[in-house]
């Protein structure tokens, strides 16, 4: 190994006052939303950033994750609506011929696009961005050591840093589950084929989706679920969607994990108390791991938790001094938003500003159909925290929007403190959940009453209308009124 070369980014001349990073220099490890944030908001404000990705530009978001899944959940929801809509009575329907390797083509070709648009486009007209391409660790509180792509190794020094590596799929310790090809979610994104048969283990968020969009698109889809979906969440959003993938065809095996993975004559078998599944393809998506472990963070004294998660406050400090992380390594929720904007308030604070990252209104979106979104408290949640609730609840026959669509899947449910009525939060599974959430959110963070939302205009024939709808039925019956009666 050559040792380590010195990089001609030094340290800035001392503490910058007012925000303003003239000669700082910061080294940012990642380039996904965090790391990409925070590098444009510390230039902006005056500094130098050297920033370091071993891999692909662009993180996850852009790369494998929410660009890719999203488009290949919209070409699925397309195929399903070709071969059955609420109007099949008045428009014949047809089963869609797949051309799986056309629609990755597509799906690929607009993640490139994307990237070299929002993240290597970006990165390469920035003289004050300097790139370099290989993997990161700590010498100590004030340097880098980079394993350079090319083969040697530089060291960078720095006044402030940022770790935002991200994170990937975390494989349970299933008996022979290493031994077999199975999926992460990365794999399945990128397969040229839609399998007969699909088994997928897990029960959250990106287990779903992609369960439900590879049943659509032609797989026999059977979920193993060791609880029940979404059983984080308030029951009834689990229980109305275990009822919709059903009717999809879909088999849902709840309290079900697999004991033993085998892989024979290209097909997988999964061991459950239940019984045996078998299935061509298996997708694991059991949750996300955080990618710190090569950093080598003790040698700068940064304190992580048990799973790997560096600990950081709502300034996106970390332990120790000069040395900020934010996004999916940390112990932030994993949401490329919060990444995003976590990666600019530690830019602000690295360059000599003082903000937080207040997540006390933070909305979620999981992009099944129908959608389920949320934010706020739930009832169980509020209660955990000292809080006596009242809630309704409205199924979508309520709503003027979903009559019209013949489409009437799913609620939505408010929770309000009782006594004053103030709204504390909103759990809806409805189609396109996740456009009316962001009103619910503007409610909660001017912290509205179930009366002030029901007294606002919404437009009539619009989803969001069904929030208003919710909160009148705290104080009258929906079922009396008239289509659009204020």
């Amino acid at each position: 190994m050559n040792p380590p070369q010195k990089t001609s980014m030094k340290p800035g001349a001392g503490n910058q006052p007012g925000g303003d990073g003239s000669g700082l220099h910061l080294a940012v490890i990642g380039s996904g939303g965090a790391a990409m944030a925070a590098a444009l908001k510390a230039v902006e404000l005056g500094a130098r950033v050297t920033l370091i990705e071993r891999g692909t530009l662009g993180g996850t978001c852009v790369n494998i994750g929410c660009v890719p899944s999203k488009i290949f959940i919209r070409a699925a929801h397309i195929a399903h609506l070709r071969q059955r809509s609420p109007f099949d009575g008045g428009i014949t329907p047809g089963a869609p011929v797949i051309d799986r390797p056309a629609l990755l083509a597509q799906q690929q070709a607009r993640v490139e696009e994307l990237r070299h648009a929002k993240y290597e486009g970006i990165l390469a007209g920035n003289p004050a961005i300097t790139v370099l391409r290989g993997a990161a660790r700590f010498k100590d509180g004030q340097h880098l050591i980079v394993q350079m792509t090319e083969g040697d190794e530089r060291e960078v020094a720095f006044d402030r840093c940022l770790i935002a590596t991200g994170a990937s799929a975390a494989i349970p310790p299933i008996p022979g589950l290493k031994d077999t090809a199975y999926w992460t979610s990365t794999e399945a994104l990128t397969s040229d084929r839609v399998p007969a048969r699909l088994a997928v283990i897990g029960s959250s968020v990106v287990a779903l989706e992609l369960a439900q969009a590879f049943a659509r698109l032609g797989s026999q889809v059977t979920i193993l679920a060791r609880n029940t979906l979404f059983f984080r969440e308030d029951p009834a959003i689990g229980e109305a969607m275990t009822a919709v993938f059903r009717g999809e065809g879909i088999a849902v095996l709840e309290h079900t994990k697999a004991s033993n993975v085998a892989y024979a004559g290209n097909e997988f078998v999964l061991t459950t108390r239940q019984g045996e599944v078998r299935a061509d393809k298996l997708l694991v998506a059991t949750g996300r791991r955080h990618n710190t472990g090569e950093l080598k963070l003790e040698a700068a004294g940064i304190i992580a938790n048990a799973q790997g998660a560096i600990i950081i406050d709502q300034a996106m400090r970390t332990s120790a001094p000069n040395i900020y992380a934010a996004g999916d390594c940390t112990d932030q929720p994993q949401f490329v938003y919060v990444a995003a904007a976590a990666g600019t308030r530690a830019a602000i604070n690295m360059t000599g500003g003082e903000t937080a990252l207040d997540l006390s209104v933070m909305p979620a979106v999981v992009f099944t159909d129908p959608q389920v979104a949320t934010v706020g408290s739930s009832e169980a949640q509020a209660r955990l925290a000292g809080i006596e609730t009242v809630s309704r609840t409205l199924t979508l026959d309520n709503v003027p929007r979903a009559l019209a669509n013949f489409d009437t899947r799913g609620f939505i449910k408010l929770v309000a403190e009782a006594g004053s009525g103030r709204l504390l939060g909103v759990q809806a599974v409805a189609p396109e959940a996740g456009e009316l959430i962001q009103t619910a959110v503007i409610a909660l963070r001017v912290q509205m009453t179930v009366q002030e939302l029901a007294d606002q205009l919404f437009p009539y024939l619009t989803m969001v209308e069904g929030l208003k709808l919710c909160a009148q039925t705290f104080f009258k019956d929906v079922k009396q009124l008239s289509c659009c009666a204020g």
